[in-house]
């Protein structure tokens, strides 16, 4: 089976199509090398899927026939991704995470003046 429509199967990809340009992009590995979305896909190997910035594993338990409902996926797959990936993400958040939202407009004079005593603190440093 391609290992884009493998990928749509197993519903790690909501459409063939996403599967194809994440295979197209270098989002989806074995064995660290890159893959054609029209690589034929057997069973034992170990995926690598890059997803919502998570590098998810995993291993290919066998071949289903078509779309599988969600209870049926971990028959043909077993997810091997180490917990250490998700705490990554939990640290992205925290780092993203600002008091205001980007976007909503030009910095506030408080902003202005922290940026100003900010340069000022540096500069004597020096």
């Amino acid at each position: 089976m391609r290992i884009d429509k493998y990928l749509w199967c197993i519903r790690v990809f909501k459409t063939r199509s996403i599967a194809t340009t994440a295979c197209k992009k270098g989002q989806v590995k074995i064995a660290g090398s890159n893959l054609k979305p029209s690589k034929e896909i057997f069973g034992g190997e170990i995926l690598l899927v890059r997803k919502n910035q998570i590098k998810y594993q995993f291993k290919v338990l066998g071949i289903p026939e078509s779309r599988v409902g969600a209870k049926l996926v971990d028959q043909f797959r077993k997810d091997v991704t180490p917990k250490d990936e998700f705490e990554k993400t939990a640290l992205l958040k925290f780092a993203k995470d600002y008091y205001r939202k980007k976007g909503i407009g030009r910095p506030t004079k408080k902003d202005r003046r922290d940026l100003d005593n900010y340069q000022e603190d540096t500069t004597e440093d020096l």
